[in-house]
């Protein structure tokens, strides 16, 4: 089958992978688009369990402001070398990320930063519902794991889907660069500040 110019950039839009992986993933599975598309997530995935053992020390500090000052975000993205760090690809994520915390305000990087209370605290929430509901206690941890993964699509950025594009989470944004860089790239953290919000002690 003919891979044309069309579905490459259509694949692109979607899964915001290179032009090059596109193409490759489109020929490999002859042109089905959900195949092409779990053919990236694993190309994806793979170079990033591959690359996760190296260590991340280079990389930028990205900021946005947004609504005439009355947001303000840092975050902080490490890759291994200063050569990727200050590619254009690289330093337009960050912004990106850096737009998307602005925009999503999640509460932490990544589901294992989430401190045990406040998950103790979630899943009681979600027992007294299903206990008000009636719903067979055999079922509740089914449910409850349900009620977990949305809870951590919510506050969790790299869970979050990309304000950019919908289609992809945070975490294949990254995925993507690490696969095109071929260098271990993780999100450090970040901070959000709103004009007017109580600060915590």
């Amino acid at each position: 089958m003919e891979i044309t110019s069309t579905m490459v950039k259509e694949l692109r839009t979607k899964t915001g992978a290179g032009m090059m992986d596109c193409k490759e993933a489109l020929a490999a599975v002859d042109g089905d688009f959900e195949k092409a598309i779990d053919f990236l997530r694993k190309k994806g995935l793979s170079a990033a369990t591959k690359r996760s053992s190296k260590a991340a020390k280079d990389g930028t500090v990205a900021s946005y402001i947004h609504m005439g000052g009355r947001i303000g975000v840092m975050v902080e993205i490490n890759c291994e070398t200063d050569f990727v760090a200050k590619t254009d690809d690289f330093q337009t994520m960050a912004r990106d990320i850096a737009m998307h915390i602005a925009a999503s305000n999640p509460l932490c990087v990544h589901p294992d930063e989430i401190a045990e209370d406040a998950l103790e605290r979630e899943k009681e929430i979600y027992r007294s519902q299903l206990r008000d509901e009636k719903k067979p206690e055999k079922i509740w941890d089914k449910i409850i794991e349900g009620k977990l993964k949305k809870y951590y699509e919510d506050v969790c950025l790299v869970e979050q889907k990309f304000v950019k594009n919908q289609d992809i989470t945070i975490g294949t944004l990254i995925n993507n660069m690490i696969a095109k860089t071929g260098e271990n790239v993780i999100i450090r953290r970040f901070s959000r500040f709103q004009l007017g919000e109580e600060i915590k002690q």
